[in-house]
């Protein structure tokens, strides 16, 4: 027997994904895409993780899974703009181009159906560690390797213990005094490009923080991100702009094993997600 039909909304935006890590939660944003469609979807950075995947491959079957979701979507009509990050800006020499009905870009200008016009940019072009000091970008991506290896202990911890999942390393990023700052400084160099770029807002991915502010009269949107803390964004028919989180395991007490339930939707007007 089928299951219910997805909810639908006009637009999806999901960064962050980092398909060749063993951090990805891949199962999960299976499961959310199999009961969420959108008409058009903007796959904003760091799907693919190419700096995890040239020092070790690792590429299981549900990370294929997502891939071949997507491109399902985009067969059955759905508009897929995929928006290069860091980790895979190798997928920038191919701007234009299309894959299985999903075409590349650096950039793109997307139309509400309020009539407001935002970029979509998955933003390491304005964090000037990634561009002017790359060696410690790169010691910057082991520290937080390290971080998620604290995380999946944790997360084991509190499986055993009935508990359900909180990020470890989304909570000391948070609570770093200057992790805090990077990320409104990052927000405000952000909305100023959207500023310059004469639009009503910027839609964006990079940090891993899920939130939706206004800087004035722009709109910053973060969409989060599918390692720790399981968000996307979605636009309503209307216009309104709404972070989803999706997924978490249940105890093997009261599933039997492993299982994907879906969480409420929460609609966070406006604030960034936080772990439970």
């Amino acid at each position: 027997m089928s299951g219910p039909e997805p909810r639908t909304f006009r637009t999806m935006f999901i960064s962050d994904v980092h398909l060749g890590s063993k951090a990805a939660k891949a199962d999960f944003l299976i499961d959310f895409l199999r009961h969420h469609d959108a008409d058009t979807i903007y796959l904003v950075g760091d799907i693919v993780d190419g700096w995890r995947l040239r020092r070790s491959w690792h590429w299981p079957q549900s990370h294929n899974d997502v891939v071949q979701k997507l491109l399902r979507k985009a067969r059955k009509g759905a508009s897929i703009t995929y928006i290069a990050g860091n980790h895979d800006e190798f997928a920038r020499q191919f701007q234009g181009v299309h894959f299985g009905g999903i075409v590349v870009a650096d950039r793109a200008i997307h139309e509400t159906a309020d009539g407001r016009r935002l970029l979509v940019i998955h933003g390491d072009q304005f964090d000037t560690v990634v561009h002017n000091q790359r060696w410690l970008a790169y010691l910057g991506d082991h520290a937080y390797d390290a971080a998620m290896q604290v995380n999946r202990v944790v997360t084991k911890l509190r499986h055993l213990l009935g508990l359900p999942y909180w990020s470890f390393s989304s909570w000391a990023k948070v609570k770093v005094k200057k992790a805090v700052n990077f990320i409104g400084s990052f927000q405000t160099v952000l909305s100023e490009e959207a500023r310059r770029s004469h639009v009503d807002g910027v839609i964006c991915g990079h940090i891993h923080h899920a939130a939706i502010e206004n800087y004035g009269d722009i709109q910053y949107i973060n969409t989060g991100d599918w390692v720790e803390s399981c968000t996307a964004v979605v636009e309503h028919f209307d216009g309104r702009m709404e972070i989803l989180t999706w997924a978490h395991v249940l105890p093997e007490s009261s599933a039997g094993k492993d299982a994907l339930v879906p969480v409420d939707i929460v609609n966070l007007k406006g604030r960034a997600v936080k772990a439970a």
